[in-house]
């Protein structure tokens, strides 16, 4: 009896870990928040990692839930190669700029508005690892760009360097002309004796 016990538990064992081992997932890793201004194109970055290779049967799917949470829309897809929508705010606005071999899955839309704003879903499944994290990129679209802290930090840090250029000039400058003065003392000390 204390046999099929531990035969019992070896096979519930086994197919838990092999659950687990079936249950792998992909993760999708995004930039989270974007800022674009009006007109403008921008890459919307997606990358993944899986726990297999990358598979002929990758797919992605891109998605966009806009602000005022009307139900979403398709964006992009990709099996084995790029597909653009056929209709929908994205036609023609859209391009694949991802790499496969790189696990990057990224895309551009182009001529971005303020109905752009919103939320991009990117999802992936790599066989066997079809669960996973959905990446999300929540995007602003802004009419002029907002001179933030990295702006003025910027500003800051180009004006120290030049006023350090100056100080550091001067200096050279004053040292050559104390030195040309020294010179011209002994020359005249010399010539007197």
């Amino acid at each position: 009896m204390r046999g099929r016990t531990w035969l019992g538990a070896a096979l519930v064992l086994g197919a838990q870990l092999r659950a687990l081992w079936l249950a792998a997932a992909v993760e999708v890793h995004t930039a989270g928040e974007v800022v674009a201004l009006n007109g403008t194109n921008q890459r919307l970055k997606c990358t993944f990692s899986s726990s297999s290779p990358v598979s002929q049967q990758l797919a992605v799917t891109w998605n966009f839930q806009p602000e005022d949470l009307s139900p979403h829309e398709p964006v992009f897809y990709y099996l084995k190669e790029p597909y653009k929508p056929h209709s929908g705010r994205f036609k023609e606005r859209v391009t694949w700029d991802g790499n496969i071999e790189r696990n990057d899955v990224s895309i551009i839309i182009w001529n971005l508005q303020p109905s752009d704003n919103g939320t991009f879903t990117c999802q992936v499944a790599n066989l066997p690892d079809v669960y996973g994290t959905i990446g999300e990129v929540r995007l602003r679209v802004v009419q002029k760009v907002n001179f933030s802290e990295i702006h003025f930090l910027a500003v800051a840090i180009g004006s120290a360097s030049v006023l350090m250029i100056i100080v550091v000039t001067a200096v050279i400058i004053c040292r050559q002309h104390r030195r040309k003065a020294r010179d011209k003392r002994i020359e005249v000390a010399d010539a007197e004796l």
